[in-house]
């Protein structure tokens, strides 16, 4: 009989052949030129992959701590997996952060340049980007033909995003294959040929998303109460009494705000939360003009706090103490995180998709945003669990990701260096970290608020008995925040298009913080908050149910 352990590593090797992309992003060579299947029958393999997995873990013995919380992890991933591609959610899914339009575009991010092999891996990939967002036009096609279309919103922009992507004069594709060095003049031609069919195949997709899905697209924002519970267990790993989130929001809001406004007269006796914002924002100490020079101050905070944070608060495994601050190559307004390789190659990485036009930066916003992708955020729970060789399987170490817990992780990171002291000396700093707290807890209100189409309550200043809608959503968020408006736009159409993720954060964070609380009570005089760190990361990414389950049996 097959272990919980040799499972997990079949299922990684099939899932690497199905999935190309997933086999970049881990660092499983010999996948590098190729794409995935993304029609409906590629849709329907990756989903017998897990229907197949599933049956053989239920089969399996268990005969260790160990594997029962293997098994219980990758259960619960597989069930929602399945569950949702019966449903027709990830066949249907259309966004402009996480579908498989901007898969396909990112996944270069992450590939070797250097070299010859690495230029033809690029070549033969470009090539394959016309079938891939055909096989995608039809499947979304196919989708919204059978009941489950896009929001208009979001097939809006999305195809506003791949004619940013396919702009002659500035394509990324083009821009990427003249990087490229030292390769012959033959691979030259192939990889001018390749990046200009990508280019063509990038158009044409956004020209079929305006032409053909447009019209068939739903006018409302809101997914609707079936598929927000789907999307909220997927995100989170547990199922979460959603009304009673979104009541406990708002009393999260009203204690930031309160936290908000002590912070803001520290900088200014009697200085509101906008005010202060002003005066640090004029403040010529606090900005730095040219995006190759915040680049460098990303990176000197990234190593320094890792430096700092390594043998007191968190053991890092060596080779995490190296991490790299990237510009992304592209102008969507994202920020995000991307794991190092299996076999620490590729380091882990934080980028920052600069939207167009800006190129001076505030520093004071950025020094939370920096803990939460880096150190000790995504940065330290993918690099420890990387580093766990023995005691988690390749599916732990490689696949599994759990936005309750890695965003709640990096959500929780956030506030415990307020915590460990590192924002004291600057209530810039400080009051930016109850900002980023703020905006998650706003958000989960927003996102709930949004999609099951709720009354907004009493007592919270906004329109009160009328239902959310995208105006009120935008209000709400500007409100809420100090970002600039495009990457608050941007943060919008995230929301609005991606039901369910970023209540993630708040809620995750909840989870960590009980987790950490529960310990100390188990713990008494003997607990140790380094230990917990270790403990809790050695676990490896899982859903918020069976991480609760694991953290109480450790």
């Amino acid at each position: 009989m097959p272990s919980i352990d040799s499972i997990a590593a079949d299922y990684v090797e099939r899932a690497a052949v199905l999935d190309p992309a997933f086999a970049t992003w881990a660092g499983i060579t010999g996948h590098d030129d190729q794409l995935p299947d993304l029609s409906p029958e590629g849709f329907a393999g990756r989903a017998e992959l897990d229907r197949s997995a599933l049956a053989a873990l239920e089969a399996a013995e268990v005969p260790g701590q160990r594997e029962q919380v293997a098994r219980a992890a990758m259960r619960e991933r597989l069930t929602i997996a399945v569950e949702r591609y019966d449903a027709g959610d990830t066949t249907s899914e259309l966004n402009v952060i996480d579908s498989w339009v901007q898969y396909v575009r990112e996944l270069f991010d992450s590939m070797p340049t250097e070299g010859e092999e690495g230029a033809v891996n690029i070549a033969r990939r470009m090539a394959a980007v016309p079938e891939a967002y055909r096989q995608l036009s039809l499947t979304l096609l196919d989708a919204a033909r059978n009941g489950r279309p896009p929001a208009r919103r979001q097939a809006e922009e999305v195809a506003r995003q791949c004619a940013s992507w396919s702009d002659p004069a500035d394509s990324f594709y083009s821009g990427l294959a003249g990087q490229l060095t030292g390769v012959s003049d033959s691979l030259r031609g192939e990889l001018d040929a390749a990046a200009r069919a990508a280019t063509a195949a990038t158009a044409g997709l956004g020209a079929f998303l305006r032409q053909e899905l447009l019209p068939l697209a739903r006018e409302k924002d809101a997914c609707g109460p079936e598929v927000y519970d789907r999307a909220s267990r997927y995100f989170l790993g547990t199922a979460v009494d959603l009304p009673q989130a979104y009541a406990w929001n708002w009393e999260e809001i009203a204690r930031l705000r309160a936290e908000q406004a002590r912070v803001a007269s520290l900088i200014r006796p009697g200085a509101t939360r906008e005010e202060a914002v002003a005066i640090l924002d004029r403040d010529p100490a606090r900005r730095i003009e040219g995006r190759e020079d915040f680049r460098a101050w990303m990176q000197e905070l990234a190593e320094r706090t890792i430096s700092e944070l390594n043998g007191k608060h968190f053991d890092i495994p060596e080779p995490a103490r190296r991490i790299e601050a990237l510009i992304a190559p592209v102008n969507n307004g994202g920020i995000y995180y991307t794991g190092p390789s299996e076999d620490w190659s590729r380091p882990g990485r934080m980028w920052w998709s600069v939207p167009d036009g800006i190129d001076d930066f505030t520093t004071w916003k950025e020094v939370t945003t920096i803990y939460h992708e880096g150190a000790p955020g995504h940065h330290l729970q993918n690099a420890q669990a990387l580093a766990e060789q023995e005691n988690l399987n390749r599916w732990q170490r490689l696949m599994c990701w759990v936005s309750g817990s890695g965003e709640g992780w990096a959500t929780y990171a956030e506030r415990l260096m307020g915590e460990l002291g590192y924002l004291d000396d600057d209530p810039g700093a400080y009051l930016v970290m109850l900002d980023m707290q703020l905006m998650s807890a706003a958000n989960v209100a927003l996102d709930i608020g949004v999609h099951l189409e709720l009354e907004i309550p009493a007592g919270t200043g906004w329109p009160e008995g009328k239902r959310w809608n995208a105006e009120i959503a935008w209000d709400f968020l500007r409100a809420h925040s100090s970002w600039d408006e495009k990457r608050l736009r941007f943060e919008l159409h995230r929301y609005l298009g991606w039901p369910g993720q970023v209540t993630s954060y708040k809620l995750g964070e909840r989870s960590w913080l009980q987790a950490r609380d529960e310990a100390k009570t188990r713990a008494g005089d003997s607990f140790s908050l380094k230990d917990f760190h270790t403990r809790a990361l050695s676990l490896g990414a899982m859903g918020l149910d069976p991480l609760r389950e694991a953290l109480a049996r450790s």
